[in-house]
């Protein structure tokens, strides 16, 4: 029996590469994997153009695409874990569908993956894209390996190809908000990472924007980043111990020169609004932290499916 391999590939909005993609990948599968079999497996998050269409279209021609609608768009952090949890292949490719996934890198996915390695990652080494969002992210890389407890795969963006026995883990989870690149770094095996460049999307526009990156950035942080909120502590001894010492300062040049000294306004003005400042920063994180908790408590599901298409058979619910 041949051994199955399950592209999974997220959409939102994506009318002008799911056909493409699908046809790419086609060709790949059938020219250098020729003795695998395959699935393609499109999970779109409430698109709003004419992608659910064409995914309709390509399911309809074709019983290895399979397609799951969502019933509203669950944002970029669940929807790709919940398609990865309805794929049932021997291994797993993840990609997105605009391109900047290479689908040439399957087979060397495939190649090492048949060595024994349990996870193949594609780790940018350069990217075509906006130079400065590329150096936005290789900070927030940078920034969250030094404080957190785990090593995060910098320049990592969920791009490879897993084991089952790994996806199975990830099935056996049940967190509402999953963050894959901690997952991968906490729970996964050792991994063979792939370098390559990042090309430009192909067509479309990027559906990211400032809010949906940090929200996604404070996903990773507050799951694996006790340092931050201990930060507002050694903040408030080493302000604490300053505050005395310029008190103390003061008190001493006061009471040395009564007559020549003034004290001013500016300084406890400026140190109202540090003070303010800083109170207001870690209470926002702190919030971040308390949203964390309550979405994890009330353990909702991942995603609610509207529809499924080319599921043959009814596969177990997942939360």
């Amino acid at each position: 029996m041949r051994k199955k391999i399950s592209v999974v590939i997220p959409t939102y909005n994506e009318e002008t590469n799911v056909v493409p993609l699908s046809q790419a990948i086609i060709e790949v599968m059938e020219k250098d994997l020729g003795e695998y079999d395959y699935e393609i497996l499109f999970i779109d998050n409430h698109s709003k153009d004419n992608t659910k269409a064409l995914l309709r279209g390509l399911c309809a021609n074709n019983r290895k695409i399979k397609a799951i609608f969502n019933a509203k768009n669950f944002g970029q952090a669940r929807s790709p874990v919940y398609g990865m949890k309805q794929a049932y292949g021997d291994c797993v490719v993840r990609m997105c569908a605009d391109f900047q996934d290479p689908v040439d890198m399957i087979p060397q996915f495939v190649r090492e993956w048949e060595k024994g390695t349990k996870i193949v990652i594609g780790v940018k080494s350069a990217s075509k894209e906006r130079h400065g969002m590329y150096l936005v992210r290789e900070c927030y890389y940078r920034l969250i390996n030094k404080i957190t407890d785990i090593d995060h795969i910098d320049q990592f963006t969920g791009f490879g190809l897993y084991d089952r026995k790994f996806v199975d883990v990830v099935r056996d989870l049940h967190d509402p908000m999953p963050y894959l690149r901690g997952i991968i770094a906490e729970l996964g095996f050792d991994y063979k990472a792939i370098e390559y460049t990042q090309p430009k999307r192909r067509a479309g526009k990027s559906k990211n924007n400032f809010y949906s990156l940090y929200d996604y950035a404070m996903i990773g942080i507050t799951s694996y980043s006790k340092v931050v909120m201990r930060l507002a502590t050694f903040a408030g001894f080493i302000i604490g111990g300053l505050s005395l010492v310029a008190a103390v300062v003061y008190l001493v040049l006061k009471l040395m020169y009564w007559d020549r000294f003034s004290a001013g306004v500016a300084p406890m003005v400026i140190g109202m609004f540090f003070l303010g400042a800083l109170q207001l920063f870690f209470i926002g994180l702190l919030g971040e932290y308390v949203l964390s908790i309550n979405t994890r408590v009330l353990d909702r599901p991942l995603v609610v499916e509207e529809e499924r298409l080319n599921f043959d058979e009814p596969e177990e619910d997942e939360e």
